[in-house]
């Protein structure tokens, strides 16, 4: 079966959230799913699925559990067992079901900003307290303040830290030295690591992914991993991830949130998706790589000829590109307004990431290199009438 990438430029009448909650005349480049299809493997297999006729309760099979595993050793040197694997809807919902089972009202959260905005959202909804350890921006690669890490770290309110990793928005793959000097700071003041690891087959350009929790034992019973195939191929919607906790403890705690909640069923298409994307997806995912590096080198080169105020920081994974957008000299909510009202694309901006994102954007290239020159001639073509307007007035 033919199971190469194949682009879909208008989800207009799909009930999209990324396409239908804006106006029809804006290109969407803000919510972080891509504009090409799933594999044909798994459209094939969610076909065959729905040809049966009956949706009922769906329990999980043998082939879901070993395609998660078998995906772990293959893409990434880990061996987990059957029962350190739990469920979620999604992963941010599992962020919350994780600061309900491990923390009481008013205890920190440390992240490490700018980061995933849900983060912060997850944390104030549940009343604890966000404690940022802001990243280094040095000269456009993102570093890791450890000093200002410990002394978050051991703060007596302070339970977990909410990793990413890969990290969203700046893109930072970190190697295995960073990931053993978080993890030893976080036993050292006993803080557990929930480690969102989503986006960590979503590899550009050589980098390589290392599971925090594989480094040591140690580590592995102070942390919780979690993945989902939803970036990787698409399946958002399926509401399908993983959530791996090799603590028995840790663990147990955890099922018991997710069953008070009636959280841990699944669909017979998140089971079908699932099984069939981590068994016969792997080539599709290296022609996505191919695809996404050759988008990001378009971007580059279109803003190095095109758009000089704005600089591209080179991710090393996921297909989200920050963009440092200081030197076009506006505030956070005249960068919004621009960017929505005169170049007419929708980009999230950089303040919603918590501290160090002002003044940035990010943007998703998993999309057509049409729609993203289209995205990038509208910022342009904005940008010169505000210059021509500015040097008018």
């Amino acid at each position: 079966m033919n199971n190469s990438i194949k682009e879909i430029y208008d989800r207009d009448k799909t009930y999209s959230k990324k396409w239908n909650e804006q106006e029809v005349n804006v290109l969407p480049f803000s919510i972080a799913d891509m504009e090409f299809m799933a594999p044909m493997s798994v459209i094939r297999d969610m076909t065959h699925r729905a040809r049966h006729g009956i949706y009922g309760y769906t329990l999980r099979s043998e082939g879901y559990y070993d395609a998660i595993i078998n995906w772990n050793k293959t893409r990434n040197n880990w061996e987990i067992n059957k029962e350190y694997i739990c469920h979620s809807p999604g992963i941010v919902t599992a962020l919350n079901l994780i600061i309900q089972t491990y923390t009481s009202i008013g205890d920190g959260i440390v992240i490490q900003s700018p980061v995933y905005y849900p983060f912060i959202n997850s944390i104030k909804n549940n009343q604890r307290k966000v404690v940022f350890n802001e990243l280094i921006n040095d000269n456009g690669t993102y570093k890791i303040d450890y000093l200002d890490l410990e002394n978050q770290l051991k703060r007596e309110d302070v339970k977990l830290l909410f990793f990413c990793s890969p990290h969203n928005p700046v893109g930072r793959v970190w190697n295995k030295e960073e990931l053993i000097k978080i993890g030893n700071l976080c036993l050292k003041h006993n803080v557990l690591i929930i480690s969102d690891e989503v986006h960590s087959d979503i590899l550009l350009n050589g980098s390589e992914h290392n599971c925090l929790a594989k480094l040591s034992d140690d580590l592995s019973n102070n942390s919780i991993t979690c993945m989902a195939p939803s970036k990787t191929f698409n399946l958002a919607g399926l509401q399908t991830s993983t959530i791996i906790i090799p603590n028995n403890n840790l663990r147990r705690n955890y099922l018991k949130t997710l069953e008070s909640l009636s959280l841990n069923k699944i669909t017979p298409f998140g089971l079908t998706g699932v099984e069939s994307a981590y068994k016969n997806g792997e080539d599709w995912l290296n022609d996505l790589i191919n695809k996404l590096e050759d988008n990001l080198k378009f971007i580059e080169n279109y803003l190095i000829s095109n758009i000089t105020d704005i600089k591209l920081i080179q991710p090393q994974g996921t297909y989200l590109a920050w963009m440092d957008c200081r030197s076009l000299g506006m505030s956070d909510k005249e960068l919004e307004s621009f960017m929505l009202n005169e170049a007419k694309v929708n980009v999230r901006q950089g303040y919603q990431f918590g501290p160090g994102g002002s003044g940035f954007i990010r943007f998703n290239f998993a999309c057509s290199k049409k729609m993203i020159k289209e995205g990038l001639q509208r910022i342009q073509y904005a940008l010169d009438l505000y210059k021509n307007k500015g040097r008018r007035k």
